[in-house]
């Protein structure tokens, strides 16, 4: 389609004469193309000026816009290089002006206007570069670099910043380049002639693009986004940079790279470059500390370019000033740079498609998105108009009331509306922004206190956390909502003392004060759990990294499932590049999860019986996924698993899919060497002694203490032979041992076998291993008479805790789950869980129906008490110790009203389902 038929508006001519004077130029032009001419030409002397430059090219490149770009860039890529500034230059006034007549024409919308003007800054940049760099290649000057090398610039990139980077370069924008070299394709001894080569061809390519001669210039040219800029070369090592943002690199340079791209030379490099800075830009954790950064960047400019203060249109700036293209930019980056490295869908280049994500991910309002989003294109067509008038390199609105027509008239419209459109934008994005990063403009009054103890909330000025002068800043800003939400708790002065716990054990640093200040209702929940869970609000301050899964998205959702866990899971390890990473990377997130159902069980968004399931998908999970990572990481150096491979069996409360918040994991690892004796790696390991050393680098990668904690404790004593044996166990030494020299109490624990992690064939055939034993033919007295004499032992050994204990003590959890596992047994059942074998039993006359309800009853109740008690402490149970809200949870959970009342039908219930227990073990024979 061409031009004309595509005009959406026109301009009306400023200077009516100048307008009429370029109209004439185009006689042939239709009426709708020829007022476009003159509007423009009446506004715009320098338009007018490339118009009467390009009187023969103008025609023809309207006639087809988008092809006349393109013909124009094949015409560059075919210039000879002696040739190339003055046709850079060429083509720099046939861009600007058919860009220039399409975008106040509204033949092309914005994003197609910046796009063709970054599009042609990214050719023009790398043709000069080749010019360059070639001209260095030909001379000798760079080391083993031939005329091959003139494509990828011998091994040199620009990396294309701001908002060249992103595709939205403004009409007379400079372009902000930083000047790498990949230092590995030359030997040491050549680093310093190479360097100094591309040191020599980045200022030549600069001077081409940036210096103004009698053809004009093509883009002022700004290197100094670089590291350190007044001391280091136009062009750095790749090596130079990275060390440099490693240990160095500040907020305001992170914000810059979410905007970086390789556009010009060797653009491969540039991308590895940029995959390298990925943890410098994009922190593993959500990252609110940025906040005071990113508003101490916009004090500094407004004090640096004096744009603070009231509103007032004349001068004002629409870049820097109130309300400006930068606030929606700064308010954007931050956001991104919050969440980014827990989303890549948020790592973004471009404005318009920032604020789209982050309303996608709930981090904003989608009507604040489409309020900025609209502002933002507005204030660059104004940002536009302004440069148009003579290719100046302002962001500034008038000074006078001329300069206010000649804008109302390039824009179609009258002063006053303009005035008033101007302000109302501008004073929406102040609003809009300004409370995101200025949160303490209003701050609130301490409360009166009449509840908490002062002199806890004076000593918190001690503590590491809050030692740095800016993460008290922040506190004292936070300091009176978190102690008015206190005020409110069930028992301010318990939740009191439980938040002075949680603040003496976090870490040094900002970053949790930040991210309560930018989300107030974290507030609450802090409240929440330090009024109720001691032991979780201890964890808390251990990782409060966690709390990032809270505003993170789909906190509150629907549980996902195992496999879905373990598709996230695995996705996030292979995203890491080494191992130790994925480990570290396992931990943060089990974590995070392991939070959430906390959380859940705590506010009764879940029961007990649910949070016990989500923590045993959470554990599998975790096992499943890291799995293969431990057996990648070890083949490396020891080969493929020999044979068929190993698999984990779960046991005891994993195996049967119920496990509590301090749950260890029972592990059993079996192999099945299928006859190989060796395996295949550089440094080869007999058969058995590869599994045994493969399982203990599982159990390491799971227990051992990293920067982000321990995964879980791991118990494998119930491995045949205990504590003797071997850690991994062959499936022909399984089964031989299972089915002739296993213990009545290995056959029991079997019972609840169930395969978590490692190869599906070998779990498969452990599985029918399990079935085999299971379904062999029982002795029920000395079964029953074996597990009368274990519970006896149990009693003799350790002693119930009190009456709150939940779990040993007769007719309490574990004497229940051993009774379940003698009636599994003894009725060939292969179901895991408690319930299945009890109603095994029943159904096979082992229990009446009564004993059996008495010990369901039971078991449920101490289930319930047991969750409850493993969130909250991780001492023994005593209802006076947890607290108001903790005796609330408790009584919520179970169904009663009253801890006396809990306390009646827990003895009751026990000591009920302690009878029925020893009468079926001292029944003889049933058959």
């Amino acid at each position: 389609m061409n031009f004309a038929s595509r005009i959406t508006r026109s301009p009306r001519p400023f200077d009516p004469d100048r307008g009429a004077e370029t109209r004439a130029l185009f006689p042939d032009f239709a009426p709708e193309l020829a007022s476009v001419i003159d509007g423009t030409a009446g506004c715009s002397p320098y338009l007018k000026s490339l118009m009467e430059k390009e009187r023969d090219w103008l025609p023809v490149a309207l006639d087809n816009p988008e092809q006349a770009v393109s013909d124009e860039f094949d015409r560059l890529r075919g210039t000879a290089p002696d040739q190339m500034p003055n046709a850079l230059r060429q083509a720099k006034r046939r861009i600007a002006l058919l860009t220039g007549l399409c975008d106040v024409a509204g033949v092309w919308p914005l994003e197609q206007v910046t796009g063709t003007l970054t599009r042609f800054a990214d050719l023009a940049s790398d043709l000069a570069l080749q010019v360059t760099v070639g001209a260095e290649i030909r001379r000798k000057k760079l080391p083993g670099a031939t005329e091959d090398d003139i494509a990828t610039a011998g091994g040199m990139v620009s990396l294309a910043m701001g908002k060249m980077g992103a595709f939205e370069l403004n009409y007379s924008s400079d372009i902000d380049l930083i000047c790498l070299f990949d230092e590995t394709r030359f030997d040491r001894d050549d680093y310093h002639d190479a360097r100094a080569a591309f040191v020599r061809a980045t200022r030549k390519m600069a001077s081409m693009l940036n210096d103004l001669t009698a053809e004009g210039y093509v883009f002022r040219t700004d290197l100094r986004l670089r590291p350190d800029p007044a001391v280091t070369p136009v062009c750095m090592a790749m090596a130079a940079a990275e060390t440099y943002y490693e240990s160095l690199g500040r907020t305001w340079e992170r914000a810059a790279y979410i905007k970086a791209r390789p556009s010009a030379g060797y653009l491969a490099a540039g991308d590895g470059f940029l995959k390298t800075l990925r943890p410098f830009i994009w922190r593993k954790h959500l990252d609110f500390a940025a906040i005071q950064d990113a508003h101490d960047m916009r004090l500094r400019i407004r004090e640096h370019k004096g744009t603070g203060g009231r509103l007032v249109l004349e001068d004002h700036n629409m870049k820097l000033g109130r309300g400006g293209i930068r606030e929606i930019e700064f308010f954007t980056q931050t956001r991104q740079l919050i969440a980014g490295g827990r989303d890549p869908d948020l790592r973004l280049r471009g404005t318009v498609e920032g604020l789209a994500a982050l309303a996608a991910k709930n981090w904003i309002p989608q009507d604040v998105a489409d309020v900025l989003t609209r502002h933002y294109r507005y204030h660059r067509e104004v940002e536009h108009r302004l440069q148009m008038v003579n290719d100046a390199q302002t962001h500034a609105l008038p000074k006078s009331d001329e300069g206010f027509n000649r804008l109302a008239c390039f824009m179609d419209t009258d002063v006053a509306a303009l005035r008033a459109e101007l302000r109302d934008r501008l004073e929406q994005v102040h609003d809009l922004t300004e409370g995101f990063f200025a949160p303490d403009a209003a701050p609130k009054s301490a409360p009166d206190l009449p509840e908490l103890d002062e002199t806890i909330i004076q000593r918190w000025a001690a503590y590491p956390a809050l030692r740095s002068e800016r993460a008290m800043t922040i506190f004292k800003r936070l300091r009176p909502e978190l102690l008015s939400r206190l005020q409110r708790a069930a028992k301010p002065a318990e939740a009191l003392l439980v938040l002075d716990g949680f603040l003496s054990g976090l870490p040094a640093g900002v970053q949790l004060f930040s991210l309560l200040e930018a989300n107030p209702q974290l507030i609450d929940l802090l409240i929440d759990i330090a009024g109720t869970s001691p032991a979780l609000a201890a964890h808390l301050s251990r990782n409060a990294g966690v709390f990032d899964a809270v505003i993170g998205g789909g906190f509150f959702a629907d549980w996902p499932g195992q496999v879905a866990l373990v598709a996230e899971l695995t996705a996030r390890l292979d995203a890491e590049p080494d191992y130790e990473r994925k480990l570290d990377t396992a931990r943060r997130w089990a974590k995070e999860w392991h939070f959430r159902i906390g959380v859940h069980h705590l506010r009764g968004l879940i029961d007990a019986d649910r949070a016990a399931r989500e923590y045993a998908d959470l554990a599998q999970a975790s096992l499943s996924a890291l799995w293969p990572v431990v057996v990648a990481n070890f083949a490396l150096k020891h080969g493929d698993q020999p044979g068929r491979g190993a698999m984990a069996l779960g046991m005891g409360s994993l195996g049967a899919g119920r496990i509590n918040a301090a749950s260890d994991l029972d592990l059993i690892v079996i192999y099945d060497a299928d006859g190989v004796e060796m395996s295949d790696g550089r440094r080869p390991l007999a058969t058995r002694a590869y599994y045994a050393r493969l399982t203990q680098a599982m159990v390491t990668a799971v227990t051992a203490l990293m920067a982000e904690g321990r995964l879980y404790e791991i118990d494998m004593r119930l491995r045949p032979s205990g504590t003797q044996g071997p850690v991994a166990v062959s499936l022909t030494s399984f089964h031989d041992y299972q089915t002739s020299e296993a213990w009545t109490w290995e056959h029991l624990a079997l019972t609840r076998a169930r395969p978590v992690a490692g190869e599906t064939d070998v779990a498969v055939a452990v599985e029918q291993v399990r079935a085999q034993v299971l379904a062999l033919p029982q002795d029920a007295v000395r079964v029953l008479g074996d597990v009368a004499e274990m519970r006896d032992r149990i009693a003799a050994a350790k002693a119930p805790a009190g009456v709150w204990d939940a779990k040993i003590g007769p007719g309490r959890l574990q004497d229940i789950e051993l009774t379940a596992q003698a009636g599994a047994l003894l009725t060939h059942h292969t179901g895991q869980s408690v319930h299945g074998a009890i109603s095994a039993a029943v159904a096979a006359g082992l229990l009446n129906a009564a004993e059996g309800t008495a010990l369901t009853d039971a078991y449920d109740l101490c289930w319930k008490v047991q969750m409850v008690s493993k969130l909250l402490t991780d001492k023994p149970l005593d209802p006076d110790e947890i607290g108001e809200g903790g005796r609330g949870m408790l009584l919520r959970e179970t169904g009663f009203d009253s801890v006396t009342a809990l306390q009646a039908e827990l003895e009751t219930t026990t000591a009920k389902a302690g009878d029925v227990i020893s009468t079926v073990l001292a029944r003889p024979y049933l058959s």
